[in-house]
């Protein structure tokens, strides 16, 4: 059990958690101008993108780069700055650390030393959209970024599809027209948002079906990180039987090595996230059938 008292903690150092701009400098916060002068380290994410952001607001803040290469080496020394009552900003290239990015694991091993973890308010892309798409917002599931393989995205769309929350997804330009084609196979034609450039000036939101977007958006360019918002399933889909319903366990894996050429091995993993089993219950049950 751990119970933090952001600012009555013994151990002095902290660990600030600090969103930085999407695309617009001025969505800083004051605080978070503060904070970033006032520690004694700046971790980031990218120390060039960050370099320039501090510069603007002439901070002099000494920077350590902090990314899913070096987070391992990192952590120990960031650990011994806060031991030694130091403060430390995180910062990601934009928005909010931890999101879609390795900053979770340095905010788990300072909690586990009982190191305040202090999280400022701040710019997100993926709510942004949300809110901007028009989709239902009062209830939403944040996925990130999808796998790249096109079997392994429609089979974690597979594992989506029957959610009723709107779905939020990071994509980049060069994968989100092939995301949008796995989409509609998987999912239908629901409801979809592209939204771009958010908060920069060719901010852009594509509202529509997947039919219409992948229409509109078959013969041009598309530019920018992009979140993809996409409708939850209604009520009579969410209610009719499950696809698998009537398939054995060995027809269930079989579909998946045969339809969605996966390997037996993610196949059976497949396989017992759906039906809620032990992956040893499914592997036995298949194998004992060979």
């Amino acid at each position: 059990m751990n119970i933090q008292q952001s600012f009555d903690n013994e151990k002095k150092g902290k660990l600030y958690i600090v969103p930085t701009p999407i695309g617009n400098l001025e969505d800083i916060t004051f605080r978070a101008l503060n904070i970033l002068r006032s520690v004694s380290i700046i971790a980031a994410e990218d120390t060039r993108n960050s370099k320039k952001l501090l510069n603007h607001f002439d901070i002099s803040t000494p920077l350590i780069s902090y990314h899913e290469h070096n987070k391992l080496a990192r952590e120990e020394q960031l650990l011994r700055r806060l031991e030694n009552d130091e403060s430390i900003a995180i910062v990601s290239d934009a928005g909010m650390p931890a999101i879609s990015d390795p900053d979770h694991e340095l905010i788990q091993a300072a909690i586990e030393q009982e190191f305040s973890v202090v999280v400022l308010p701040g710019a997100n892309a993926a709510l942004c959209a949300l809110i901007g798409s028009g989709l239902p917002a009062n209830e939403f599931y944040f996925y990130g970024f999808l796998p790249r393989k096109k079997k392994d995205k429609e089979a974690e769309l597979e594992r989506l599809q029957r959610i009723q929350a709107s779905l939020l997804f990071y994509e980049s330009p060069y994968r989100i027209k092939e995301t949008l084609k796995a989409a509609k196979s998987v999912l239908g034609n629901r409801r979809v948002v592209l939204a771009r450039e958010l908060s920069k000036r060719f901010e852009e939101y594509i509202r529509g079906t997947l039919n219409e977007v992948i229409t509109y958006t078959k013969d041009i360019e598309l530019k920018g990180e992009f979140c993809m918002v996409i409708d939850g399933t209604d009520q009579l889909i969410q209610e009719t039987s499950l696809w698998w319903d009537g398939y054995t366990i060995v027809e269930h894996v079989d579909y998946y090595i045969d339809e969605k050429d996966m390997p037996s091995k993610e196949a059976i993993k497949l396989v017992a996230k759906e039906r809620k089993l032990p992956k040893r219950e499914v592997y036995q049950a298949y194998h004992i059938e060979d």
